[in-house]
């Protein structure tokens, strides 16, 4: 956001950022809760480390309803899944929209911040349905990781908005660096979703 306002980018962007404190207590989560999302939407907790997944999905529903954007991309380091199948070399990106997914591709290549796009399908679905709620915050079944979490997101979004998921697990640091950043943090994203932008809405 600081990059569009610095070189006044000609369009109408929304940050959203989900902040929540995840600390122990006698009214922390536990397995086997259900909860009540701001969709509306029950889920029932099978694993408490899932919990981003959770604070992200009220993110989309919260910037779906509040902006009605033209279409939303959100970005999180959000299963060790993903390092699993990409390494660090490509975040993972996950769409229900091809045309979106193509311009984030076409971005990540011109700013060398890759991605590879992953599968979402119905199918995935039946692996997180649950017997109490809408849904569970997991893949009880093991395997695809990184996909199901991404289906868990995209039961979010409400009205059927453009949207993309980049899991950057493998992305936001670096142990090693590179030519344009040193060892640790390494701000991906930035470059990419400015190209995105610069090439296709302005």
């Amino acid at each position: 956001m600081k990059n569009f306002a610095i070189r006044k980018a000609k369009i109408n962007a929304v940050g959203v950022v989900g902040l929540v404190e995840n600390m122990p207590g006698g009214n922390a989560q536990r397995p086997g809760d259900i909860v009540k999302s701001y969709s509306g939407k029950t889920i029932e907790v099978l694993n408490t480390d899932a919990e981003g997944r959770l604070v992200l999905a009220d993110a989309l529903t919260f910037t779906e309803k509040k902006f009605k954007p033209q279409l939303m991309v959100d970005l999180a380091t959000l299963t060790g899944a993903i390092i699993v199948s990409l390494g660090s070399e490509y975040a993972g990106l996950f769409s229900n929209d091809d045309k979106l997914s193509k311009q984030i591709f076409d971005a990540g290549v011109k700013v060398d911040e890759k991605v590879w796009r992953l599968p979402l399908h119905k199918n995935y679905d039946k692996l997180m349905d649950s017997k109490t709620a809408d849904m569970q915050n997991i893949n009880y079944v093991g395997g695809a990781g990184s996909t199901t979490a991404a289906q868990f997101l995209q039961r979010f979004i409400i009205n059927k908005t453009p949207w993309a998921h980049l899991d950057i697990a493998g992305m936001a640091f670096s142990k090693y660096g590179g030519a344009l950043n040193p060892s640790g943090a390494t701000g991906y994203g930035v470059r990419l979703l400015n190209k995105f932008v610069e090439d296709n809405y302005e």
